[in-house]
Formats: C-alpha cells, sequence, structure tokens
C-alpha cells in the first residue's frame, strides 16, 4: 500500500495531468475490468470519449510518482456541470437513461462519472480525499443535484438481484425527480419482494462508492442499464443537496476539510 501522506486534490490544468487521467482510466477500466469500445486507445493506452473536451477533471496527485510518465494522477472524477454539457454533446448518462426530470427541473446539476483509483492507493483515505476535492467544487459552483452511472461488475442480472432489490426498496428517488432507463430492461432483473431482501446481506453486495452517495442521502432511479463494453451493470445515482438530512450535510461540508 503505497503512502497517502503527501497526496493533493486538484482540478487538472495541465496536459500532462489530463493524459494522465485517461491513462489510469484505461488502466482500471480496460486492462483490470476488461472494458472495450470505439473510445478507447489500446496503442496509447487512453481511455477517452466525446465528452472529455468538456469536463473538468478532478484528479488526485502523488508528487513522488513520475510526470512525465503520466504516473503522477492516482485517482480521478470526471465533472460535467449542465452548461458545459449544453456547450458540448449532453452528458454521459443520456446514453443510457431519461434525465430530463432533472434537465427539466430548473436546477443547477453535475454529472460524475470515470471515477477510479489506482489498485495501490485503495483506502478510505484516498476516496476521502477525492470527495474533498467534489464537495469543493459543488459548494464553490453552488451545484444543486449530483448525479451519474454508478455500476457494478459484471452483467449478470441474477447476480445481482439481491443488491439491486434492496436499492429500489429502499432508496428509489422521489417521483418528481425519478429518471428512467432509456432501454427497457428491467424485466431481465429477478427482482426480490421487498419483504425477503436480506438488508445486511445485500448491502455487502452494493459496491462502496455507491454505499458512501446513500450514506448522503442519495436516490437511485428506475431499472439499470447493461454496457456489455464495459462489462457493468449501470444504475443512475442522484444526490439533491437542497434536500439533505441536516446530519448529512454537516457531513458533507466535513468532507471539504471543515473542522
Amino acid at each position: 500500500m503505497a503512502s497517502q501522506r503527501r497526496l493533493s486534490v486538484q482540478i487538472a490544468k495541465s496536459e500532462q495531468d489530463i493524459l494522465a487521467a485517461r491513462k489510469l482510466r484505461y488502466r482500471v477500466f480496460v486492462q483490470e475490468l476488461g472494458a472495450d469500445g470505439p473510445g478507447i486507445d489500446h496503442e496509447q493506452q487512453l481511455e477517452v470519449d466525446q465528452f472529455d473536451p468538456y469536463v473538468d477533471n478532478l484528479v488526485l496527485v502523488d508528487p513522488d510518482r513520475d510526470e512525465l510518465q503520466l504516473e503522477h494522477v492516482v485517482g480521478v472524477y470526471r465533472l460535467m456541470t449542465d452548461e458545459a454539457a449544453a456547450r458540448g454533446c449532453g452528458f454521459y448518462s443520456q446514453s443510457e437513461f431519461d434525465i430530463s426530470p432533472l434537465t427539466n427541473s430548473g436546477r443547477s446539476l453535475v454529472e460524475l462519472g470515470r471515477s477510479c483509483v489506482h489498485e495501490d492507493y485503495r483506502s478510505g483515505a484516498a476516496m476521502f480525499q477525492l470527495f474533498n476535492g467534489v464537495a469543493d467544487y459543488v459548494l464553490a459552483r453552488d451545484l444543486q443535484i449530483l448525479f451519474g452511472v454508478a455500476s457494478f461488475h459484471g452483467t449478470d442480472a441474477a447476480r445481482l438481484s439481491a443488491p439491486l432489490s434492496y436499492l429500489y426498496c429502499n432508496h428509489l428517488a422521489p417521483e418528481a425527480l425519478r429518471v428512467t432507463v432509456v432501454e427497457q430492461q428491467a424485466e431481465q432483473v429477478p427482482l426480490m419482494p421487498c419483504e425477503q431482501v436480506n438488508t445486511n446481506q445485500a448491502l455487502k453486495e452494493v459496491p462502496p462508492l455507491i454505499r458512501s452517495y446513500l450514506r448522503l442521502g442519495g436516490f437511485v432511479g428506475e431499472g439499470v442499464f447493461f454496457d456489455f463494453a464495459f462489462n457493468s451493470t449501470d444504475i443512475f445515482l442522484l444526490v439533491d443537496t437542497q434536500n439533505m438530512a441536516e446530519d448529512r450535510r454537516q457531513r458533507y461540508v466535513k468532507y471539504r476539510g471543515n473542522k
């Protein structure tokens, strides 16, 4: 496990930072998780798509790693505001989900995506620092709704029945903000009756990143999207910062590093 005492979080400004973020995405999504597709540059080992020119890259940097070799970025979040989406080609989530309840809400939005951390830095401390950066970004711009696609590894719907049933029974978004999957694939997931869901066991099967958003009062959309290119089962996740309970709001503010 690498030392994390000197890590810093910042919005990528240099071409080196941006390329390093894309290289880390390749390492995690392609080499580890088996993703493939037209936007992947196998020769340069970069994962990039049509949304990248319009996003901000929040990067976790280890200054002890080689910047010239693009090894210094060890964590990344891709952030797309509604203003940036309007300048570009929309939100990534729109390829999988109908997000019109959000875009028609009149609220300020930011899409979080392509979150990943180098395998040597996967601890609570690294994720905590990335959350610090996201919180700073959101609060500085007064962004009201955070959303994005969150993934379970693999596309075996039967294996995911328990955690997906738990999310649907306990964290379904209110109707006014309820996003639905574009391609109606929900019938392929054998959801369990809510009274049959073993909460403790199901929660163990929910990825840590999703659990973190649930603790902040996060909701899920309706339906799942099977992304076979990325070898993932995708759900829609959103957090309405204005409707957080006060204890959750204080926890969120603490992510900024405030005492």
